[in-house]
């Protein structure tokens, strides 16, 4: 590490859990950030300004003038730019060391298993169960490490996947694949700001958690925040043998 970086990521040195072996091992990290919305704006910023390597920052929609309420790294001035390229610029504008791959496509299953290889920790910030689901399954194919999020009106949760893991649970153990539910999206339904960024916060944390080794991590627990009452609860979760995506029958 130069002297810069010293003084840069000192406040994470000074931390005996992390010190100069854990931010060296966040800056040879590299994060795929799927969504540079809400929960990718935060998540995308806190990565960057910890000093994480590489992100990979993937968003096949460009910034709108009802995303400002709160996806905190776009402005207003970047309105019809790509959101991928307004996230960099706001994540190089704190740390321009960091190394920025923008992909402005949608993340689907072939673009999933080219880019979640070459990741340390894939955090899941879309905002619909498809791309959720087929996050996970690369993640899984991959076994890399994910964080999801997800927040909508007053509610949000956070877990963590960990496919190094053979006892915790995937995604699709918790929510089934199958389901056939309506999508419900912020456009009709509406969220409230500043839980994006709680979430989109903690998901760095826990990213930063599991590249630094560091503490434990939200896998086998769901946790959620009812943003009313302000209340958390933490759900145990368990792995589903049965499940289509992690079970022993699909050879996981």
């Amino acid at each position: 590490m130069t002297d810069d970086q010293l003084l840069r990521y000192s406040r994470h040195i000074l931390l005996d859990e992390v010190g100069i072996e854990g931010q060296e091992r966040i800056l040879a990290a590299h994060a795929l950030i799927i969504g540079a919305g809400g929960l990718g704006s935060p998540a995308a910023l806190y990565l960057g300004s910890a000093g994480v390597g590489h992100l990979t920052l993937v968003d096949h929609d460009v910034v709108d003038l009802t995303n400002l309420q709160r996806q905190i790294a776009h402005t207003q001035d970047r309105v019809g730019q790509p959101k991928v390229a307004s996230a960099a610029q706001a994540v190089r504008a704190i740390n321009p060391e960091a190394q920025l791959t923008c992909v402005q496509e949608r993340a689907d299953a072939a673009l999933l298993d080219t880019l979640v290889p070459r990741a340390s920790v894939v955090l899941d910030c879309s905002d619909n169960y498809t791309t959720r689901q087929a996050v996970n399954a690369a993640c899984v194919r991959h076994r890399t490490p994910l964080v999801a999020g997800a927040v909508i009106r007053f509610d949000a949760q956070i877990t963590v996947v960990d496919p190094r893991d053979a006892t915790a649970p995937c995604y699709a153990c918790l929510f089934d694949p199958q389901a056939r539910f309506e999508e419900v999206a912020c456009s009709t339904m509406g969220v409230l700001a500043p839980l994006v960024g709680v979430v989109g916060a903690l998901q760095a944390a826990e990213a930063l958690k599991l590249v630094a080794g560091v503490g434990q991590s939200l896998a086998g627990r769901l946790l959620m925040l009812d943003g009313r009452s302000m209340e958390w609860s933490s759900l145990r979760t368990a792995r589903n043998p049965a499940c289509t995506v992690c079970g022993q029958a699909h050879g996981h």
